[in-house]
């Protein structure tokens, strides 16, 4: 069955979903995360240019090694991630310069990795993925994943980390200001840069209604 969120590559999704990591249990990385991730990329590219099949590709792989946020691996991930996405590719026979830039664009995704994205379609992904980080996404993503990780909501004797060092592997609150809040200034894009700014805004208007309420 064929999967319209994938539209144009429903085709080359059926070939590579089973490899793209979205089948364990993290509902943070799952097909809907794949799908949303596609919807950013595919609106960036419409604008910036770039190989929407290479774009494509990359999107789906881009978690294909799957690895928890307090895995000691974490850092590795999107290296670990382009190296599976081009075994795959090449047992394809996709052409190698084509293997080349999806596996880049794969490493460069990733916050933690420190990879300088040096294409357009490794600039979209990161965008693109990235936007899926910030917003009413990013703070769903955010509990959930603390959730799993066992943290709390916030210190209620400092929630807003005050006269304390933020520490979001204890508390979800903190990840607002230790990660989510700076990545609306690191986009590559223009578009994407665009796209974030309102997704930012999103986030400043939930932490102060949050905080609100506490």
């Amino acid at each position: 069955m064929t999967n319209p969120a994938f539209c144009p590559f429903e085709d080359l999704a059926k070939t590579l979903l089973s490899h793209a990591g979205a089948a364990n249990d993290d509902g943070s990385h799952d097909t809907s995360h794949l799908q949303r991730v596609w919807k950013n990329a595919a609106a960036i590219q419409a604008e910036e240019g770039g190989d929407a099949q290479v774009l494509f590709a990359a999107t789906l792989l881009h978690d294909c090694v799957p690895t928890e946020k307090n895995s000691p691996l974490r850092s590795q991930a999107s290296r670990l991630s382009a190296q599976k996405a081009a075994q795959l590719l090449n047992a394809l026979e996709w052409p190698p310069q084509k293997i080349e830039a999806v596996a880049h664009a794969v490493a460069a995704h990733s916050f933690s990795a420190g990879v300088t994205p040096l294409t357009v379609e490794a600039k979209t992904l990161q965008d693109a993925d990235r936007l899926d980080a910030i917003g009413m996404l990013g703070v769903a993503r955010c509990f959930y994943v603390a959730g799993r990780m066992g943290s709390a909501l916030y210190d209620p004797l400092d929630p807003h980390a005050e006269a304390r060092p933020l520490d979001d592997t204890r508390y979800a609150l903190d990840h607002f200001r230790a990660k989510l809040l700076k990545l609306a200034s690191g986009f590559q894009t223009e578009t994407g840069a665009r796209l974030a700014r309102l997704r930012h805004e999103r986030l400043e208007r939930f932490l102060d209604e949050f905080a609100d309420e506490i």
